[in-house]
């Protein structure tokens, strides 16, 4: 029988839903079949924790006296786009701290950005701002030098555009000259290295593939702390070419996220830095499935073996929106520490951390065991493949000719 929302909370509220992580699910579908799975178990939880460079964080300083209409701002020396209102800022995650890269000859160190500006305020400590504004006659104060404390701002809350991503490709580098600096991390030359960056099993978009539970208003783990999905991440492609099962076959679903930052724990976002390419944070994200019938269960059991990665060439192909992939690497191949790339063994090496994907789908296991964390029906889902979207890149038109 199918289960809804309102029994699963049910069980919840009286300490008797049984919860487990996607990974013990593979066992229990292996065992028992996704029809008696499906019956036995409520909720299925997930858990992802890697660089997530489409993040920032809203924070609101308060008004100042007399009062200011902030129209430049630095935190820590990294700027802060100040847009919005006269004491809102918001601190995007890739913005490198002025002056950065340090090292004047490529690739580049970036030490610190604006990833680390809300590592430092989630744990607590002073941070810098700078501000300026042109003076009106409402918001007259010109200049601001001070210190901010989390626990001293109205509000300070992450909101990502773009996050969780479901699946993504493999970055290789064929080029015998260098090795290349990316997102990725360092790609090493002559098919040195594979980088990749998820989950697998674990990650939460693999385990509701056609976004069935997954929409606006759901509930989620972000940062440590319970949070929500409010619209679809920009890039979300559900049409991209998927496997029997279902699983895409490269980057597909994404997600927009908000949390309070006041209720995060450093353990689960950290700040960091690309050599050669720019700050980012690793942002760790959990979203408990409920097992609403057994095609819930059927999808919460997919495994590493199960889920193919593309193999791209980033140091041509990638950045020329050129080429096919060399092929697919499954997870499980990619987390064995090497894959086969043209008949040659490849070290792979992971961008996101595994033991971090398995404490967030403990942590929302204990927690939702505990009562304190009930599933929120989206009120609107994720857009699937009979939406009409369409994954589109920039159409370019020339201006004055095409002249630059």
């Amino acid at each position: 029988m199918p289960k809804t929302y309102a029994e699963i909370n049910e069980k919840i509220r009286a300490g008797k839903a049984v919860v487990v992580t996607a990974e013990e699910m593979v066992d229990i579908v292996e065992e028992d079949g996704a029809k008696k799975a499906a019956g036995k178990v409520d909720v299925v939880t997930t858990g992802t924790f890697g660089p997530m460079c489409s993040s920032g964080a809203f924070i609101n300083v308060g008004h100042t006296t007399p009062r200011m209409k902030i129209a430049k701002a630095w935190v820590n020396d990294v700027p802060a786009y100040a847009g919005l209102a006269a004491a809102d800022l918001y601190v995007g995650v890739t913005e490198p701290q002025d002056g950065d890269p340090l090292n004047a000859h490529f690739p580049g160190e970036f030490r610190y950005g604006g990833g680390h500006v809300i590592e430092d305020l989630i744990a607590g400590k002073d941070v810098h701002l700078v501000a300026e504004g042109y003076g009106t006659d409402c918001y007259p104060r010109t200049k601001l030098d001070t210190w901010l404390n989390i626990k001293h701002l109205n509000q300070a809350y992450l909101c990502n555009p773009r996050n969780a991503y479901q699946n993504y490709g493999v970055a290789v580098n064929p080029s015998t000259e260098r090795d290349i600096y990316t997102y990725m991390g360092v790609v090493k030359k002559d098919f040195g290295s594979a980088g990749f960056c998820s989950a697998g099993q674990l990650s939460p978009l693999l385990n509701d593939p056609y976004y069935r539970t997954i929409g606006l208003g759901t509930r989620i783990i972000i940062g440590g702390a319970q949070g929500y999905v409010y619209w679809e991440g920009t890039q979300h492609n559900p049409t991209a070419a998927r496997s029997e099962n279902g699983v895409p076959k490269g980057g597909a679903g994404t997600i927009g996220v908000v949390g309070d930052l006041k209720d995060m724990d450093t353990a689960f976002f950290r700040g960091s830095s690309m050599l050669g390419y720019g700050c980012t944070a690793a942002i760790g994200i959990s979203i408990p499935i409920p097992i609403l019938d057994e095609e819930m269960a059927r999808y919460t059991a997919v495994g590493d073996e199960d889920i193919v990665a593309p193999i791209i060439d980033y140091s041509h192909n990638y950045g020329h929106n050129e080429g096919k992939p060399y092929g697919f690497a499954s997870y499980a191949e990619l987390k064995s520490g090497s894959i086969k790339v043209k008949g040659q063994d490849v070290p792979t090496t992971p961008l996101s951390s595994y033991v971090k994907a398995r404490e967030l789908a403990q942590l929302a296991k204990e927690t939702i065991q505990a009562g304190e964390f009930l599933l929120q029906e989206p009120i609107q889902l994720l857009p699937s493949a009979d939406s009409g979207l369409k994954f589109k890149s920039l159409v370019e038109r020339p201006v004055n000719g095409g002249a630059r």
